[in-house]
């Protein structure tokens, strides 16, 4: 207490380095067991060759862009053989208001599944049943304060709006979905016939000055089968024909085709960020032992005003032992404080972090309460303050009685 001011400073010296060690980890760890609980039960997802792991981020995660959709044929031949049990067409590309829509079918319903083989529910209204209905992601909802009945206008592209509106024909929310903590409740789900429906007119890529001609009694009579889609969820109909039904996809003639198994891909994503993951842990660990390093200073700067109250000690019958356990059991304080500390201001901060991640991307970090992982860490930095503290404490046996009751001038 003589040395708050010091002392509080090594300890917030020690929890700042451990909120960070602990923080990069849980994050690390926390964001791979969400991307992992995203999808499941989804054997194959097929697209156009564009990269493994870009097919699975814009399918899945609605991060980035096909460069290259497959043909609707294509897709009837694929959901047409024998060994694939069900199939979901999704076609991506649009916005509103910076949310990603997905067209779609009732098989998206039906069978895609995540967290270990969570279905989809919904939270209030029905799918709808015409082609201009649009089922909202929970977070859609709640952020753009849309209920059922509200009208909502989409974008073409992933642009700000304006001059790429669909405003002249707008969708009816029919349903809401539950919350899932996924890319789901950032999606705006509406149907492969609706998407297509509001690109007629629009079929260079930008609006058609005839295209607000054209009603939606007139395009409700269209066939609005789409043309392309962006990629297909696949469900076997024995998993342990995935390698065989995987290589048959991608080595079909005709349209080329890349077939992805999730876990497999995920897996390669992981090997892609591990070497950044790597790092930041060797940065965190480095500043522990920074934040170690500050409780060896604060007591070997100490340790010359602190002589007389060594002396004081020894003469009124402290032993040397009790000199050396008061020192260092000062250090091993420090930094036990300091990393209980850290650890609280880890849950803190992934606390308010958390959903803020799934609000902006979808992803809910998982696993992110106090485990063993945390122990460990309390327990090693106190360890090694308590080593430190050895140091200054022989320095301080090193010290006379009569050199610290002698006024040195």
């Amino acid at each position: 207490m003589n040395r708050r001011g010091s002392a509080l400073l090594t300890v917030l010296a020690v929890a700042l380095s451990v909120a960070l060690f602990l923080g990069v980890d849980k994050a690390r760890n926390g964001a791979r067991a969400g991307f992992d609980n995203t999808i499941s039960g989804t054997d194959l997802i097929v697209g156009a060759p564009t990269g493994q792991i870009n097919l699975l981020l814009y399918s899945v995660f609605r991060l980035g862009n096909a460069t290259a959709e497959i043909s609707w044929p294509t897709y009837q031949e694929i959901a047409a053989r024998d060994d694939i049990a069900w199939t979901v067409p999704v076609s991506l590309g649009d916005s509103h208001r910076g949310y990603r829509v997905m067209g779609t079918n009732a098989a998206y319903y039906d069978h895609y599944a995540y967290g270990g083989g969570q279905s989809l529910a919904l939270a209030e209204g029905d799918l709808g049943d015409d082609v201009f209905d649009a089922v909202l992601g929970a977070d859609v909802a709640g952020a753009l304060d849309y209920g059922l009945g509200s009208e909502i206008v989409l974008t073409h592209g992933l642009g700000a709006g304006g001059l790429t509106d669909h405003d002249n024909r707008p969708f009816i929310v029919s349903g809401i979905l539950e919350k899932t903590g996924t890319p789901v409740d950032q999606t705006l789900h509406i149907s492969l016939e609706g998407m297509t429906a509001i690109h007629v007119g629009w079929e260079s890529g930008t609006k058609n000055p005839l295209a607000d001609t054209i009603t939606e009694e007139m395009i409700r009579g269209f066939d609005l089968t789409p043309r392309t889609i962006s990629a297909v969820f696949v469900g076997l109909e024995r998993r342990g024909t995935i390698l065989s039904t995987q290589r048959a996809l991608n080595t079909k003639p005709g349209e080329p085709l890349l077939a992805i198994i999730p876990g497999v891909a995920l897996a390669e994503l992981w090997q892609v960020t591990g070497v950044v993951e790597r790092a930041l842990i060797a940065v965190s660990i480095f500043v522990i032992a920074v934040g170690l390093v500050s409780v060896l200073t604060s007591i070997l700067t100490s340790l010359n005003e602190r002589r007389r109250e060594m002396s004081i000690l020894r003469a009124t019958g402290a032993r040397p032992g009790h000199i050396f356990f008061l020192m260092v059991a000062e250090a091993g304080l420090l930094g036990l404080i300091g990393a209980v500390l850290g650890v609280v201001l880890v849950q803190i901060g992934l606390a308010l972090a958390g959903p803020v991640l799934s609000a902006n991307y979808g992803v809910q970090l998982q696993g992110l309460g106090v485990s063993m992982i945390d122990l460990w860490t309390v327990l090693g930095v106190t360890g090694a303050a308590i080593l430190i503290g050895i140091i200054p404490a022989v320095t301080a046996l090193r010290r006379s009685l009569a050199d610290g009751l002698t006024v040195k001038l």
